[in-house]
């Protein structure tokens, strides 16, 4: 080590020198970040405020959604409501009409919608896929299906895509970094479709898993969970190291080193709790993707859950079941934007509900 010729004002290690100031600044930060509770440092009535004020915000983007989806599908051509429209006279269309409310002026339509959506929880009655089934009926046992699907997907993909950003991060420019990114690339610049096909043709070879899903045989799940996990692992891989990269060109990183602290401790104790802060508000949007994709990937296995069933609803032209499934979705989305501010909140004790929108 060579000695500072600045006469104590700084420290000199491997010729980068560092103020002592800026390094107080930075080790403070730290040990502000992850030894005080969120709890403790926000103040626990605050936080709630805060988190009431998003769901209040959240509930009127709700409404909103819920309102511009429910007019466009007014404006979508009636023979979706109606299993036999061509051999109907236009006395039965009109009688039709009025018994489901929609000879009535549009505002009224959406008024008489809400109250049977908050009061009764009714999405509408299915006139195509299902005749005269609720279509909450219809989608009761299938929403579980696509819920335990994305959140095993999502599970595995952090399982795998987090411990695999950190080995790049760890290991950058070496065999492992470039076999990672060259993975990330793949996925990101080949279609999606093409590796689910790919997957599925020689998969079930290699397992000898049928190509008839079977939801109470967890080996019909293997190929629909991987698949559908692979988006997020290049996500999470590509964004953690990335972070793990910038934060270890931070000042408190060069005084660990010059304390003597091992290269795996800087990494896992102080450079991934730092990373994974702005990697966090990411997990729900992640979510989000993994269920939407379950569209194509439930459509592929035959697997019953809302994705294939948005996908035979549509062919079929079945109005009310398409709005109900897209406002399920919606809903979704809601949700899950509600829970990554939520876990921000409680990982992130910077958030100041002070600000605007808990601004830093």
């Amino acid at each position: 080590m060579q000695k500072n010729p600045c006469c104590g004002r700084g420290s000199w290690h491997n010729d980068i020198y560092i103020e002592p100031r800026r390094l107080y600044n930075e080790i403070a930060a730290v040990r502000i970040l992850f030894m005080t509770h969120p709890l403790k440092y926000k103040g626990a009535d605050t936080m709630l405020k805060y988190l009431a004020k998003r769901l209040g915000r959240s509930f009127i983007t709700l409404l909103i959604i819920l309102t511009i989806v429910f007019v466009l599908m007014r404006q979508m051509p009636i023979e979706g409501y109606f299993p036999n429209y061509e051999k109907m006279t236009k006395e039965q269309i009109q009688n039709g009409l009025a018994i489901m409310g929609m000879d009535k002026p549009m505002p009224v339509q959406v008024l008489n919608f809400f109250k049977g959506l908050f009061l009764k929880g009714d999405l509408g009655t299915s006139r195509i896929y299902r005749n005269n089934v609720p279509v909450t009926e219809i989608l009761g046992p299938k929403l579980p299906v696509s819920i335990k699907l994305g959140s095993l997907a999502l599970l595995f993909a952090m399982l795998v895509g987090i411990p695999m950003g950190t080995l790049m991060a760890q290991y950058k420019g070496k065999f492992f970094d470039h076999l990672g990114t060259a993975f990330i690339v793949f996925i990101q610049a080949v279609p999606a479709a093409v590796y689910y096909l790919f997957i599925q043709l020689y998969g079930t070879e290699l397992l000898g898993i049928s190509l008839i899903f079977d939801i109470n045989d967890w080996k019909s799940w293997v190929l629909p969970v991987f698949s559908m996990s692979l988006g997020n692992i290049a996500y999470y891989a590509m964004w953690l190291r990335r972070y793990m990269v910038d934060e270890s060109t931070k000042d408190y990183v060069q005084l660990a080193k010059i304390k003597g602290v091992s290269k795996n401790h800087i990494m896992f104790q102080h450079v991934f709790r730092n990373a994974f802060v702005p990697m966090a508000q990411y997990i729900p949007t992640s979510f989000l993707n993994t269920v939407v994709g379950s569209i194509y990937i439930e459509s592929l296995y035959a697997i019953p859950g809302m994705g294939g069933l948005l996908v035979t609803c549509v062919q079929r032209h079945d109005n009310t079941m398409v709005q109900g499934i897209v406002l399920l979705y919606a809903c979704v989305g809601i949700v899950g934007l509600i829970l990554g501010d939520i876990l921000m909140v409680l990982i992130d004790p910077r958030i100041n509900f002070g600000k605007k929108e808990g601004g830093r």
